[in-house]
């Protein structure tokens, strides 16, 4: 649970999930078990109901409560019992739309960051004009060394290849220009590393490139990213909005739809956290029940892809050339 309309959203998203899947996909519900069998009732089982369970976690993460502190206060909690269930092996991911900075750290402690990983990051995808682009990190972390950005990109090389099927994936790195001699000192540091990496790296890319689609994995530090991602899901909203207050009803024509779908953050469901010990997904607590429905449909993929198994086999790689000594 932890949507803005909790259990309802993540009712309805996990039923649409079971419905649309044709694999033998089980889904096990954390939160006040009552509440979510009294909401369960309101539907006509058509899905496969042996395939849906809940685990009775009654404690709600509130906005006021200490990201840090979450684990050892509400351990009754669902990101709680959730992640604790995912470590023991009951669950192959878990998902999560309660509060970013609970599930960051209860993963962090819970789970533990890979071997070899020092800072876990946040990934998200974005469309652009040749296809959809990873943003990383996405916020979780708000100041980077160069070694932990250049990390970033290994983990973004292989979310790119299991879950958006790119074989060899251009790695970008965010910058205020193109030239090698730009930006701060991380910023120059991390594009030297990255040029001496195995990486596909292109080089720098400006802010006003982002959605030309020149790279397909863009690294930056979280705060920076937390930045691009929450502007660029303004915009958004504003161009929706702008057509369809301008356009009325024209606004609802194929074309139109199609243009809204490609800019709607819903369709991709959520925000991977990479570089941890299992398969953690981030949705936004405005989600409706599409978002968290294809967050399933992500997490799914990243499990049968083995998605963990290769970030390990990516970051001995960075070991064995000597990338982080």
């Amino acid at each position: 649970m932890g949507t803005n309309n909790s259990p309802r959203t993540e009712v309805e998203g996990a039923i649409d999930a079971l419905n649309s899947s044709d694999s033998d996909l089980r889904i096990m519900l954390f939160g006040d078990k009552g509440t979510i069998e009294e909401e369960l009732e309101k539907y006509e089982k058509t899905w496969p109901v042996e395939r849906l369970s809940i685990s009775h976690a009654p404690e709600k993460v509130l906005v006021e409560d200490s990201p840090a502190k979450v684990l050892r206060r509400k351990p009754k909690s669902s990101i709680v019992v959730g992640l604790k269930t995912l470590k023991i092996g009951e669950l192959d991911a878990f998902i999560s739309a309660g509060s970013t900075g609970a599930v960051m750290a209860g993963a962090l402690l819970t789970l533990r960051p890979l071997k070899g990983v020092d800072r876990p990051c946040i990934g998200t995808v974005v469309p652009t004009a040749k296809g959809p682009l990873l943003l990383l990190d996405a916020g979780a972390n708000v100041d980077c060394k160069p070694h932990q950005m250049t990390q970033f990109a290994g983990l973004g090389k292989v979310y790119a290849q299991d879950l958006m099927g790119i074989e060899n994936p251009k790695i970008g790195l965010l910058n205020i220009g193109e030239e090698p001699e730009k930006g701060n000192e991380v910023s120059l540091a991390t594009f030297q590393a990255l040029k001496a990496s195995h990486l596909n790296f292109v080089g720098n890319i400006e802010g006003g490139s982002i959605l030309d689609g020149s790279c397909d994995v863009l690294v930056c530090d979280g705060f920076v990213g937390n930045v691009v991602l929450k502007f660029y899901e303004s915009v958004a909203n504003f161009i929706s909005n702008l057509f369809k207050e301008k356009l009325g009803e024209e606004s609802r024509s194929t074309d139109l739809k199609e243009i809204f779908r490609v800019l709607d953050y819903t369709e991709t469901g959520g925000a991977p956290l990479l570089g941890v010990n299992g398969v953690v997904v981030i949705c936004h607590g405005g989600s409706p029940p599409k978002a968290i429905r294809n967050a399933i449909g992500v997490a799914e993929k990243a499990v049968k892809s083995k998605m963990v198994s290769h970030f390990v086999e990516e970051i001995d790689s960075f070991s064995e050339k000597g990338m982080f000594l």
